[in-house]
């Protein structure tokens, strides 16, 4: 099958010798060339001007009159042409807010399509996010095969730490005398204890039943308990079969993640219901360069190899770094390139867990000693980038960040 392109035939607007071409559809096609060999003639006086006469043409009478009509280019034909969009060249911006969708006012038409016909979809699971009513669970329900077995169950704890002893207690003072916990029925006053540390799921056993006619009543008043007990969240355990998933929120059946109803400003990277948490909105993201923290590799840190943590007039950050090398024996007179690769990783990227006692000169006089884990230099620049209220310790930090 052939590719679906652009012909333009006999192109003579302006310096165009009439020329023939043939232009694939979605492509990345530049046109270069001398100044004065034809580019914006072929580009913008004709295909543009031929694709927005015939979109301005497909418009209403009233609409044309608020749009400026252009002539039709001197060429013969133009064929498999869409509606077009021209960006002048004097018209782009640096500002990284600013996109071919924002400059041709597109984005807004975009947003609109996508809040009005978008489907949201769990970024864990990949499943439809869509609520439903009662009776919509009960329909569904009861197009299973008749005589199938199902238990209602409402998740309670979805893949959570802890041994949750005094939520199965208040659930058996409830009256519930079954759980399904980490996939096995168990009796409520019957559990084994749940190793903290470890992720559980928990779900109470609502209403035992057999698919047939007549049960739809019973059937709605043991979803609504199930889902006043989990919080619009309900699972049906269908015996020798797989479970299925309801619930009564725009949320996750299975790990719970909600969205509202779609609108365009969740759409929108300038608009903080849309931007990107990481980036905010700008497509790109700061992070710490190494190579900027310690430029001179050849210097020692008494030298001032992190140049970020270079003596000022508080001792802070040079003391820290002393009392690091004193635990873990590095050499404060060795070239930063001759430490090991341990060695370096402590500096730049912390203890771990270990927490290291620390004293600290008081600007009055004395000392104080706190004890803490040693965060490293590149968290630390890091945190004081995205944390501190100084715009001028803001600005100190981005030196060190690409």
């Amino acid at each position: 099958m052939k590719e679906p392109s652009i012909v333009v035939k006999g192109a003579r607007a302006h310096n165009l010798k009439d020329i023939d071409i043939e232009l694939p559809k979605n492509k990345l096609i530049v046109m270069t060339g001398l100044s004065g060999s034809g580019k914006s003639s072929l580009a913008f006086d004709t295909i543009y001007a031929e694709g927005q006469r015939r979109y301005v043409e497909s418009l209403s009478a009233y609409a044309r009159q608020f749009l400026g009509q252009m002539d039709k280019p001197d060429v013969d034909t133009i064929e498999g042409l869409s509606p077009a969009i021209s960006i002048d060249q004097k018209t782009t911006s640096k500002n990284p807010r600013s996109t071919v969708a924002t400059v041709t006012e597109i984005y807004d038409y975009i947003r609109l399509l996508y809040a009005r016909v978008g489907k949201p979809y769990c970024p864990n699971h990949n499943i439809e996010i869509e609520s439903q009513t009662v009776q919509q669970m009960v329909d569904r329900i009861m197009e299973l095969e008749a005589r199938t077995k199902i238990q209602l169950l409402a998740p309670v704890i979805a893949h959570r730490k802890g041994s949750h002893e005094k939520l199965i207690e208040d659930i058996g003072k409830k009256g519930y005398v079954r759980l399904r916990i980490d996939g096995e029925i168990v009796d409520v006053n019957d559990v084994p204890t749940l190793d903290k540390n470890k992720n559980h799921t928990i779900e109470v056993v609502v209403d035992r039943l057999v698919v047939k006619d007549g049960i739809e009543t019973r059937l709605a008043d043991s979803i609504e308990t199930a889902l006043e007990l989990s919080e619009g969240q309900l699972t049906v355990d269908v015996i020798d079969g797989e479970d299925l998933k309801f619930s009564e929120r725009h949320a996750c059946p299975i790990c719970g993640f909600s969205i509202g109803e779609l609108e365009p400003r969740m759409f929108s990277f300038n608009s903080p219901f849309g931007a990107c948490p990481t980036c905010d909105g700008l497509g790109q993201k700061l992070t710490v360069d190494v190579d900027l923290v310690v430029p001179d590799k050849d210097k020692t840190l008494n030298e001032g190899a992190i140049e970020p943590w270079i003596p000022t007039s508080s001792d802070f950050y040079p003391t820290l770094l002393k009392r690091v090398c004193e635990v873990y024996k590095i050499n404060m007179d060795k070239p930063f390139k001759k430490l090991t690769e341990r060695q370096r990783d402590i500096l730049l990227y912390g203890s771990g867990d270990k927490e290291i006692e620390f004293t600290f000169t008081q600007r009055q006089g004395g000392t104080r000693k706190r004890t803490m884990v040693f965060e490293g230099v590149v968290p630390n620049i890091s945190r004081r980038f995205h944390e501190s209220p100084s715009e001028y310790t803001r600005e100190m930090m981005s030196k060190y960040m690409t």
